[in-house]
Formats: C-alpha cells, sequence, structure tokens
C-alpha cells in the first residue's frame, strides 16, 4: 500500500460529465458523513435513543460543521480569501478545518440538548465515535487534492506532490509526508477504542453520565494529542503563537478543557459514591 502512494500521482476529479466535476473530496466527504450516520445509528439502540431524533439532529450537525468547518479555514487562510473571495464557496476544493466542524457542532449539540431537555454528554458520546471514523475517510480527500501534506522525505512513504501544489520554499523537493495517512489511522485507532469502550459496557442496564464524558473526553484529547504532534510536519500557512502553529493552540486548549472536565466529573462521581456509601 505504501509502495503505492510512492508511486501514484493523485487527482482530485473522479469524473467530468460535461461541465460538472465529479471530486474525490467531495465523494469521500459523502462517505465520511454515511459512515458517522450509520455507526449513530447502531449506537442509537445501546443509548436507547430514538432513531427519527438522531436523523433531525445529524441534520444540523452536519449543516453547523460545514458552516464551522469553512469559516474556521477562512480564518486560518484569511490573506488568500481576501485577495480570492470568490474561493470561499468552493468547498468541493477542499479548505474544510475539523476544529471548526468540531466547535461549531459542540454549540448545535448543546442548543439541541437545551430545548428537547436531554443529556449533552450521552448525545455527545453518542456521536463521537462516528465523528472518528468519518475524519479517517475523509482525510483522504486531502490526499487527492493533494493538500495538507508534511516535511519532504525520501523514504518510500512519501506520496508525490505536483509542483504547482508545493509550497515556494519546496519547489525543488518531489515527495512529502502523507500526514493524512497519519491522521487517518489515528482517528481509526480512536474509533476503535472509543467503540470497543461503549461495547465492553454495553451490559450495563444505565451507562451513566459518568461513561458518557469519559467516552467525549477520551475523543476530544486523544485527536488534540495526535494533531498536535502532526502539526510539527506538516508545512500549509496557518497562523502561529508563541512558536506554535494555531492548530497546536487550539489542541492544547481542547486538551486541557477536556482534562478539566474529565478530573471534575470523576471526583463529583466520586463523592457522589461516598456519600451513597456512607448513607448505606
Amino acid at each position: 500500500m505504501f509502495n503505492f502512494l510512492h508511486t501514484f500521482s493523485p487527482q482530485p476529479i473522479i469524473a467530468s460529465l460535461g461541465p460538472i466535476n465529479v471530486y474525490w473530496y467531495g465523494v469521500l466527504m459523502v462517505t465520511s458523513i454515511l459512515a458517522a450516520l450509520a455507526i449513530t445509528l447502531y449506537l442509537a439502540r445501546i443509548y436507547q435513543i430514538n432513531r427519527e431524533q438522531i436523523f433531525d439532529l445529524s441534520f444540523w450537525l452536519i449543516i453547523g460543521g460545514l458552516v464551522g468547518a469553512r469559516i474556521y479555514d477562512v480564518f486560518l487562510q484569511l490573506p488568500y480569501y481576501l485577495r480570492f473571495p470568490g474561493q470561499i464557496i468552493k468547498i468541493w476544493e477542499g479548505g474544510l478545518s475539523i476544529h471548526g466542524a468540531i466547535i461549531a457542532g459542540l454549540i448545535v449539540l448543546a442548543i439541541w440538548a437545551r430545548r428537547y431537555k436531554l443529556n449533552f454528554w450521552k448525545l455527545s458520546a453518542l456521536l463521537v465515535p462516528g465523528l472518528a471514523l468519518g475524519q479517517a475517510i475523509g482525510r483522504w480527500g486531502n490526499y487527492f487534492n493533494q493538500e495538507l501534506f508534511g516535511l519532504p522525505t525520501t523514504g518510500n512513504i512519501g506520496i508525490p506532490i505536483s509542483l504547482i501544489n508545493r509550497p515556494i520554499d519546496y519547489l525543488n523537493y518531489s515527495y512529502f509526508q502523507p500526514t493524512f495517512l497519519y491522521e487517518s489511522l489515528g482517528c481509526f485507532i480512536i474509533f476503535l477504542i472509543l467503540i470497543s469502550l461503549i461495547i465492553a459496557s454495553r451490559r450495563k442496564t444505565d451507562l451513566g453520565t459518568k461513561l458518557y464524558v469519559l467516552i467525549t473526553a477520551l475523543y476530544m484529547i486523544l485527536y488534540s494529542i495526535l494533531r498536535f504532534f502532526l502539526e510539527f510536519i506538516k508545512i500549509n500557512q496557518t497562523p502561529t503563537m508563541l512558536g506554535l502553529r494555531w492548530p497546536q493552540i487550539i489542541s492544547l486548549i481542547i486538551i486541557v478543557i477536556f482534562s478539566f472536565i474529565l478530573l471534575t466529573k470523576n471526583h463529583a462521581y466520586q463523592n457522589q459514591k461516598k456519600q451513597l456509601s456512607e448513607k448505606s
């Protein structure tokens, strides 16, 4: 497989039907959404959540996620989009940031949970395994668009990048680190961890908020750790702060927030358990 990636030159368009082009990026985005939805519907049976409600929530999460992902990416490359504002709407050519999708998704989820008086953590734990799987699939869209690759490499795992897609500082290099592959594999491992944890706990009549928080926090922390270290080898332009790339800053913030939530919720759970034990 790695030898194939080393010798194959990916093209963004699958086929052209007259003036209409079918892009790998778009096909893979749709595939990732369908895969995430399938996993979520499967887990809905374990969580005892109505499937119709999942379809309604998924619609707003997809819309909100796409909008958030695009706005965030525009922010990261603001000088480019100020020069070429017409490119903002061309999401089929790439440019969707997962951090933007996550932030927008959390906002949509919080509004939905409050409106229908549902457990926010239960809903988020239902969704994040499918999100991880969707990311594992969707990252291959970056491969076909020849974007978000890493530093030059002479190893057999390096992928060829056409001259037009190389940053000006790297025009003399032909092969680059396949960061899309690293992130895809990492997200798939996160998916396996989360789904295994849920399946192992399914015998319980009530999975409980403690587990819901754990599943959500694990996804947020593990993905943020993965993303933080991958940013060291990425060479696409992005704002920097304190010597770190902006996605690394966001990843660190997410790690701190969800580590705090996890510790706080666990402490509250232990206190509650202790009080119940004393009463009995």
